[in-house]
């Protein structure tokens, strides 16, 4: 076997590594094009060079899927622990500047960001008053994703409307909110008299459910619906329900434009509801990153109830 060195490792060699571990965690080619925003067929040539460079092989792709060799496995846990310590250094020094710098990653579940109670334009405005060299990325996900996503130290700041609170992530609660059962006006449900729509009556149309485990109030209301229907998002949700085909739950002040134009209509009486908090959620560590730090501060200052 021909003897062969690596010798150094520079920006081309990074970015290759990290195209690789973004598709060993995406779990494929075509699952990490998304998050890294190029094409399959750039990201294979990626690979192939790295390959190339390091004179292995790191994958298997074809008809059978994508799946590590066992070398590929050895340089992926290398790269991580790599570019782990790469972002540890960028922090370290970032925190020795006087002016802050680096990147706060910031994911947003469905309709937070634009919801007055939030404040979120007003955070992003504040903050860049005081960290103006911080670059700012920010997306929208689901609670699940954004949870595992702050755990596994791949964000920094999540706005959710939770129903749960994990160990390792704070909490900082920034309003709530009453989450009411709605129909669409081509539901049958929509013409009925109030007098008529008993639960059992609701119980017999096709509903919507989150898509995961709620909180035991939204569970209870819940339980005795005819499931047949899962939409997370809030956006595809109401269209669902505007279908007339199905009937859910969706935050009041969500709703309400709806209800104003005559597209909604509440169903069943005010016991049919669940509350709903939506809070900023940051993970837990014994000092944080200088952006996180100022963002959380900002936070508090906005919402003063938050802790």
């Amino acid at each position: 076997m021909k003897n062969y060195a690596l010798g150094q490792v520079g920006d081309i060699e990074l970015k290759q590594l990290r195209i690789f571990k973004s598709v060993v965690d995406n779990g494929g080619f075509s699952a990490a094009e998304t998050e890294l925003n190029i094409s399959r067929s750039t990201i294979s040539i990626h690979i192939s060079n790295l390959e190339s460079r390091l004179n292995l092989t790191l994958c298997r792709r074809g008809r059978a899927g994508f799946a590590l060799t066992k070398e590929g496995s050895v340089i992926y846990d290398m790269t991580s622990k790599l570019l782990a310590s790469l972002d540890e250094f960028r922090h370290v020094v970032n925190e020795m500047s006087q002016n802050p710098a680096g990147n706060l990653r910031i994911l947003v579940s469905d309709g937070t960001s634009l919801d007055p109670r939030a404040r979120f334009p007003e955070m992003i405005s504040q903050f860049f008053a005081q960290a103006p060299d911080i670059t700012l990325q920010s997306e929208v996900s689901s609670m699940a994703e954004i949870e595992k996503r702050l755990l596994n130290d791949e964000i920094d700041v999540g706005l959710i409307p939770y129903h749960r609170q994990i160990a390792g992530l704070e909490y900082h609660h920034l309003y709530s909110d009453i989450c009411r059962l709605y129909c669409g006006n081509t539901n049958p449900l929509f013409a009925l008299p109030d007098a008529e729509v008993t639960g059992d009556v609701i119980n017999q149309f096709t509903a919507i459910q989150p898509g995961l485990k709620p909180n035991d109030e939204a569970t209870e209301q819940l339980s005795s619906m005819s499931l047949q229907g899962t939409a997370y998002f809030y956006e595809t949700r109401l269209a669902m329900i505007l279908s007339g085909k199905f009937i859910a739950f969706l935050p009041e002040t969500y709703a309400r434009p709806y209800i104003d134009s005559g597209q909604l209509k509440q169903v069943g009486d005010d016991e049919r509801c669940y509350n709903l908090g939506t809070a900023a959620v940051i993970r837990k560590r014994a000092q944080q990153n200088q952006p996180t730090e100022i963002f959380r501060n900002i936070i508090r200052q906005m919402h003063p109830s938050a802790d």
